[in-house]
């Protein structure tokens, strides 16, 4: 857990409640914002700097027992706020978990206050947020404090709910006891503000836009405030996401396991990757339960909870349902291939980065290596056993290189998902996690299997808009969804896999069965050879050309690897005189044609079939040789990828 208290809290809180003798001035508030956080472009919830109202000065709001004026504080954003919202049953259903505290409850600071007030009073939360708590003046310990009653010795309350209305949050009723004794202050911190930096995500000439508060003031007092409008918050991008190069993988060869691609989810600064709560023990996924006591007023957490406190209605303010976490949506896998995924991040697709000892503990923040594990959903905050809150995916295999802890995720339509969530980060390092993708598959070219395609993938934060949570509907404060969430991604899918289709392409270029000759003609199939080569089988294809009356295609039938195929053109094509291409539906076939008279009596001639490049989907160029050291041909286009036949 990082846990500090800021410099100017120290100083300010210190200042509260000295005894100082001095003439009477008007009561005003400087605006602090101790801290001012980068926000993740991407965020729907990101969490805002704490504003302090640092306030000194002011006259005396009456005799002892006399009610204390309130005054409404509201805060608008340059965008919507959207903190969870608590809604209070038989009251506001806006009630949310901003917060607003009076004097740092909790915070423990030393002061010559009396105790149970000022910084070392409980935390009391007002239980009517649309009105706020009536408090009274009285001396206690020889100093004006405010109460819960009037002649009561109780600290009034002192943490107030805000009720939030698109892009502003409304502290309603509270009090206001000037210090009135010069070098006092009294100081309300405005905490647990989240804003939708998504509409804020363009950026400005410095590099990242600004998040602007503007406070004002109403009730029954007043107060001057030095620097109404201050910056909160600045908005950037906050995560880098790419993939390795496309692998590419022959239809004909099977594969089991076999590393296809390493996705790299890369911080843009070093906060962009938090744990659900701050790691206060250096216990397995410390960082991943419920917050017990991350309640200390200017404390950063560095967590993606910020102040967590529990309020009246039975809800939790400031808590987040699960840490960063990291989404990669696979589309267009073809047919017949299965994914795997690594179950943590890796160095690469056979090495994966080593736990945290424990996983989750606060001793694996302060290393320059995260650690994040796959989560079984996107949304899905997990069970608590035993103090232990993480949905995490047990490994069940390993890839076919290296160990790997990896497991499958299933395809559906071609479409899958997998989601990993930070468990450990280094909020002083910039981090990249990688991810390793894993497929298996079966060759089976006679049913097209796999077909032929290019699998892709989508990166983003998590979780991202679906059919139930609209991106609309993200962009506002809500009860029901979760903290945090984010955009989906806005780049173009990334190619991860390639089927290519295994075959050879070959042109006999005379082949006849008229006037007394006839054609023998062989197709071998080399894919067994000594040089350890994948066994292939399959048909060719044999298109008959003549220049009329094209004889229809025919076919070889399956050729084993290691063997022969032989036919005389009499058979297959009587009476025709022309070409003919074979389409092979594997690699390394090789043919030979023999011309003779019958019998092979007076005139005989054998070729080797030429190897025709595979055009794939495209077409057959004219230029023979390709454009290496063509300036251009007069009426073409030069296509780099000419017919290079080979024997």
């Amino acid at each position: 857990m990082v846990s500090f208290r800021r410099c100017i809290l120290a100083l300010t809180v210190l200042a509260m409640f000295i005894g100082l003798a001095s003439a009477q001035t008007p009561l005003t508030c400087a605006t602090n914002v101790s801290v001012t956080p980068t926000l993740r472009a991407e965020g729907y919830t990101e969490q805002t700097g704490d504003i302090s109202l640092i306030c000194s000065g002011g006259f005396s709001t009456g005799a002892t027992g006399s009610q204390i004026p309130a005054v409404n504080i509201q805060v608008f954003l340059n965008t919507a706020v959207t903190s969870r919202l608590l809604p209070i049953s038989g009251g506001p259903s806006n009630a949310s978990e901003a917060l607003l505290l009076i004097d740092e409850p909790g915070s423990g600071l030393v002061t010559s206050a009396p105790p149970g007030f000022g910084p070392t009073a409980p935390q009391l939360v007002c239980a009517t947020p649309s009105t706020g708590c009536t408090e009274f003046v009285n001396v206690v310990g020889g100093q004006t404090v405010a109460v819960d009653a009037a002649g009561g010795t109780t600290s009034g309350r002192n943490v107030f709910q805000g009720i939030v209305n698109g892009n502003s949050v409304t502290f309603f009723g509270i009090p206001v006891l000037p210090p009135v004794t010069a070098g006092v202050s009294r100081v309300y911190r405005m905490t647990n503000i989240r804003a939708n930096a998504t509409s804020l995500s363009g950026g400005s000439a410095a590099g990242a836009t600004p998040v602007i508060a503007s406070i004002s003031i109403s009730g029954a007092t007043s107060l001057q405030i030095s620097n109404p409008t201050p910056t909160v918050g600045f908005v950037q991008a906050g995560l880098t996401a790419t993939a390795s190069s496309a692998t590419g993988q022959n239809q004909c060869n099977n594969f089991t396991r076999a590393g296809v691609n390493t996705l790299s989810f890369a911080e843009n600064f070093g906060t962009a990757f938090k744990t659900r709560i701050a790691a206060q023990s250096n216990t397995a996924y410390a960082g991943q339960g419920t917050a017990t006591n991350q309640n200390i007023p200017g404390t950063i957490y560095n967590s993606e909870s910020n102040f967590v406190l529990a309020v009246p209605s039975g809800a939790t303010a400031g808590q987040a349902d699960y840490g960063t976490r990291l989404k990669a949506t696979f589309n267009a896998i073809p047919a017949g291939v299965r994914l795997w995924v690594s179950t943590t991040n890796v160095f690469n697709n056979a090495l994966p980065v080593p736990s945290p000892t424990p996983a989750g503990g606060s001793a694996g923040n302060t290393g320059t290596t995260g650690f994040a594990q796959l989560v079984n959903s996107e949304t899905i905050n997990g069970g608590s056993t035993s103090g232990v809150f993480f949905p995490g995916v047990t490994s069940t295999d390993v890839p076919s290189t290296g160990n790997t802890p990896i497991v499958e995720i299933p395809v559906v339509n071609g479409t899958a998902t997998a989601v990993w969530e930070v468990i450990n980060t280094n909020p002083n390092a910039i981090e990249t996690l990688k991810f390793g993708v894993y497929t298996t598959s079966t060759a089976n070219v006679a049913q097209n299997s796999p077909p032929a395609g290019t699998g892709t993938v989508n990166l983003s934060f998590a979780p991202t808009p679906t059919a139930a949570f609209t991106a609309a509907a993200g962009a506002a404060a809500s009860s029901s969804l979760t903290i945090p969430r984010f955009i989906a991604d806005t780049s173009a899918a990334r190619n991860i896999l390639t089927i290519n289709i295994c075959r050879t392409i070959l042109l006999y270029p005379y082949v006849t069965n008229v006037q007394g000759f006839d054609t023998g003609l062989a197709i071998a199939n080399t894919s067994t050879d000594p040089f350890g080569t994948g066994a292939q089988a399959g048909a060719c294809a044999l298109n008959w050309y003549q220049g009329t009356n094209n004889p229809a295609a025919g076919t070889s039938g399956n050729i084993a690897s290691g063997t022969v195929y032989t036919t005389l053109a009499s058979t297959a094509v009587p009476g025709f005189s022309g070409y003919m291409i074979a389409v092979c539906n594997f690699q390394f076939a090789h043919g030979f044609a023999f011309i003779s008279d019958l019998g092979a009596r007076n005139l005989a001639m054998g070729y080797l079939a030429l190897v025709i490049p595979d055009p794939g989907s495209g077409s057959r160029t004219a230029t023979p040789m390709g454009c290496a050291g063509l300036t251009g041909i007069s009426g073409q286009t030069c296509n780099a990828t000419g017919e290079q036949e080979g024997h």
